[in-house]
């Protein structure tokens, strides 16, 4: 019925078809009869040469080019988690007939593989052919190519295109970050975006945001978050950062009204189900982060964020040897972020490893330097031997002195003087932190020492304003029902026949059935999820 041209296209055709349906197996199959089909028509035109019949010629011109095909053929192996096959298909192409699109497909996949020089080359090549491929300037930073060779590879199409001098400050903000030199990257990307052509651009506002997060400036990285996300409502990108932020900040409505916007606007990516994932670890809800963070995992096996949430579920279930590889995995994809290493770290706390998490906490240190995050990362694995509680008093020492409002720098050194009974000393400290900024944990250890000291008023009000911050901080509650536990004797003596009255055991039933009914309202909407 069909002619040999006709039934390769009709074969390729089919194949896309199944591709677009997503039965990839299939796919594959018929690409590959398509291809067989190709050959056979390529021996028939050499064996028959062309009569010089017009018609033949549009028809040929027409046919899917055989490089296509393949380069499907790949995308189809990518996304059946085949990457070998996927490699040596587009190997099997020869170099001078690869597109842009083919070697940078290659390059990914070589980077994943770990076959950085093959990587490298690959990237170089699309830079060669389309100078202003952003992602694989990317690429070639984050494979630790100098941001100045990179440069140099663009500094023509710079030249030649007017208001492209943006560009050459750009890939110097972008070699500092796949450098871990945070501070210089935010100076660089806040001096890029007081220029008038990238003002309020929002790829540059999403990385700006997520540098501070990154030098542990949750506030900003908020702020910046927020921006993003009112000059486009659709933005998924590094929203599973600002809804962990939102989350450990105590803010679960807000976490759950993004999780459900994002959910709205595509369930495809793992952003959604990280941040709904973020919502039920800070519910203390450990099984359901663990589940919305491996379905995360399976639509981006590369989101960080997914890795340490699970991680952190399978850490705090008990399963610390399964957390372990979770967090080996985020530390191997983003080697210069430190919550990364700080997961793994508590992991070997958690198992008694100090030893291993010493060895760590001193590679961070030496890796990516000197700075208030390493410091304190390193005096909390200090704190944990009795031998070096002196190292552990420098080490803080140096860290507030960098940053006087780091928060877990502050924290730590309030428990060291917690454990040496200076409580005059803990409540200066956190006063003076709590000065410029506001937060639950501060608020609730500064309550904890005036009870030390017996402020029991000032106390209160500490308990009171972290659970305004916080209402989920189930530390700060103890301490304010401790408080009111030890005021109510008094009340007692004065209506002691009241009291007796009031507390009857009725009061006690409708706790239990309210505990019950949570209970029973936990379970359904975890069932409704589903």
């Amino acid at each position: 019925l069909f002619s040999p041209s006709q039934k390769y296209q009709l074969l390729v055709y089919h194949a896309d078809s199944l591709f677009h349906d997503k039965e990839y197996r299939n796919a594959v199959s018929k690409y590959t009869m398509a291809l067989q089909q190709k050959k056979a028509l390529s021996k028939t035109s050499k064996v028959r040469p062309s009569t010089g019949n017009a018609a033949s010629t549009p028809q040929s011109q027409c046919l899917p080019s055989e490089i296509e095909v393949k380069y499907k053929m790949a995308e189809c192996y990518t996304m059946l988690k085949q990457d070998k096959d996927a490699i040596a298909i587009l190997d099997g192409i020869p170099s001078r007939q690869r597109t842009p699109k083919i070697n940078m497909m290659l390059a990914n996949l070589y980077k994943k593989a770990g076959q950085e020089r093959s990587s490298v080359t690959s990237y170089k090549e699309v830079l060669r052919q389309c100078p202003l491929a952003l992602d694989a300037i990317l690429g070639l930073l984050s494979l630790s190519v100098k941001g100045a060779e990179v440069a140099s590879m663009t500094i023509n199409i710079i030249q030649s295109i007017p208001n492209l001098d943006w560009l050459s400050v750009w890939i110097k903000a972008y070699a500092f970050v796949h450098t871990g030199d945070n501070t210089r990257a935010i100076n660089t990307i806040c001096s890029l975006e007081k220029k008038s052509l990238l003002r309020d651009n929002v790829d540059l506002l999403g990385s700006l945001a997520d540098l501070y997060f990154r030098a542990g400036d949750n506030k900003n990285s908020i702020l910046k978050f927020e921006q993003a996300q009112m000059l486009d409502p659709y933005l998924i990108k590094g929203m599973d950062v600002y809804g962990y932020l939102l989350a450990r900040e105590g803010r679960l409505e807000d976490v759950e009204n993004l999780g459900c916007r994002l959910f709205n606007i595509s369930d495809q990516h793992a952003e959604p189900w990280v941040v709904s994932g973020c919502h039920s670890f800070y519910s203390k809800r450990y099984s359901r982060a663990l589940y919305l963070g491996a379905k995360a995992i399976q639509l981006n096996s590369n989101s960080v964020q997914a890795l340490l949430l699970k991680g952190a579920a399978l850490r705090n279930m008990g399963r610390v040897q399964e957390a372990i590889i979770h967090f080996r995995e985020a530390i191997r994809l983003a080697p210069c972020r430190l919550d990364c290493y700080e997961g793994l770290i508590e992991c070997y706390l958690a198992s008694n490893s100090i030893r291993e998490a010493m060895v760590m906490a001193n590679n961070v240190y030496k890796t990516l330097g000197a700075n208030a995050q390493t410091l304190t990362l390193l005096a909390t694995v200090c704190l944990e031997d009795p031998v070096t509680q002196e190292k552990a008093k420098t080490l803080l020492d140096k860290a507030l002195t960098q940053r006087p409002d780091y928060i877990k720098a502050v924290v730590k050194k309030a428990e060291l003087l917690s454990r040496e009974q200076k409580y005059e000393d803990g409540i200066a400290l956190l006063r003076n932190a709590l000065a410029n900024q506001s937060d639950c944990v501060l608020h609730r250890i500064l309550g904890d020492f005036l009870v030390a000291v017996n402020e029991y008023q000032e106390a209160m009000d500490q308990y009171s304003i972290a659970l305004s911050l916080d209402p989920n901080d189930q530390k700060s509650l103890e301490g304010l029902q401790k408080m009111e536990k030890e005021e109510s004797p008094t009340d007692a003596t004065q209506e002691e026949d009241v009291d007796d009255m009031e507390g009857s055991g009725e009061e006690g039933d409708l706790e239990g059935s309210d505990s019950e009914a949570a209970q029973w309202a936990d379970q359904e909407q975890w069932f409704g999820m589903q």
